[in-house]
């Protein structure tokens, strides 16, 4: 006789409606009757699987269109990223994982080619604050961070996170002691730097003066090997992309960012020194040169010929060497500038 009672399968939109129901039950209530709680817990963290198997597919099944879309819709029609997002610290680690993958999903998920996510971001922006605070707290770190990364696909996410007074304490989390939580935020700096092109060139242009100056002084000459080599590859990713130019003329300009690079050239690790040419070949290509550069490159000549005389990668590489050898034919061919 059971068999015939069987309740029939919850559509995605009945999923998501017992998913909030069930997150604002752990909001709201500090239940004494522990036997309850660990109840609706059990029964909260099977709804955030099942909202992860319609989202990703069950490993022997794609996921359906429609089916995420019905989900993607009744997921921002109210707040239930909130609700999750601030219940995140509740739930057990696996729960945690899930949850994080089912709104990593989401921020991807169009419905009628529109990205709902964007538009419910847009509307509660103050949750980017509460993603980005998590990288103090180091259980939750790697989960707000992993979710940060996501919504900041999104280009009007990302701009508010760089105009935003966080952006200056990446330059703290970067060198967090935990090691794992220290990648993650770099990784997410990474991505808020490189992304979204015109946007990035925006912020650098607007923010140039108390940008490089935390870089510099807090990442570049940090005294950790790691965040140095990180620090400098950024450079050379941001300064060679086209979209950055304006900003690359202005550093490549200045002598205490010159006198940093050619301390980064010195160094015993190759990686950083690989790295460090990237960006130092800039200063060498600037055809206006401000007479100070030119007279620190004409008084460390024979040093830096010297230096790239040995200077090769591990792999051979015609872009690097034939970069290498228009180096040195432009610093032997310099002439002090008189300085007016």
């Amino acid at each position: 006789m059971k068999g015939l009672f069987k309740s029939k399968p919850k559509t995605p939109v009945d999923l998501v409606r017992q998913t909030r129901e069930l997150l604002m039950y752990v909001e709201r209530v500090n239940d004494t009757r522990e036997s309850k709680r660990e109840e609706k817990m059990m029964e909260l963290s099977k709804s955030i699987r099942e909202l992860k198997i319609i989202l990703y597919g069950n490993g022997e099944s794609e996921p359906l269109a429609e089916a995420c879309a019905q989900l993607t819709l009744e997921f921002f029609k109210e707040n239930t990223l909130r609700l999750i997002i601030n219940c995140l610290p509740n739930l057990n680690l696996e729960t945690r994982k899930d949850a994080t993958q089912v709104v990593a999903n989401l921020q991807r998920q169009q419905v009628q080619s529109r990205l709902i996510a964007c538009d419910y971001l847009e509307a509660n922006i103050d949750l980017m604050d509460k993603l980005i605070l998590g990288y103090e707290n180091t259980e939750m770190a790697l989960h707000y961070g992993a979710m940060l990364r996501e919504c900041i696909r999104h280009q009007s996410v990302a701009r508010y996170v760089l105009e935003s007074e966080h952006m200056k304490k990446f330059f703290d989390y970067i060198q967090l002691p935990n090691f794992d939580i220290a990648a993650d935020a770099a990784a997410t700096f990474k991505e808020l730097l490189t992304r979204h092109k015109s946007t990035v060139a925006e912020f650098l242009s607007k923010n140039y003066d108390w940008f490089f100056t935390e870089y510099n002084s807090k990442l570049l000459e940090s005294s950790n090997y790691i965040t140095r080599r990180q620090a400098v590859k950024l450079l050379a990713d941001m300064l060679l992309d086209r979209s950055n130019s304006a900003v690359m003329t202005r550093y490549v300009s200045s002598r205490d960012n010159l006198r940093i690079l050619m301390n980064l050239l010195r160094e015993s690790s190759k990686s950083i020194q690989i790295e460090a040419f990237h960006v130092f070949k800039l200063f060498a290509a600037n055809h206006n040169k401000p007479p100070d550069i030119v007279s620190i490159l004409v008084a460390n000549r024979s040093k830096l010929l010297r230096l790239f005389a040995d200077f090769k990668t591990e792999k051979e590489d015609e872009q690097f060497e034939a970069d290498k050898a228009q180096v040195v034919k432009e610093i032997a061919a310099l002439e002090p500038k008189e300085t007016k």
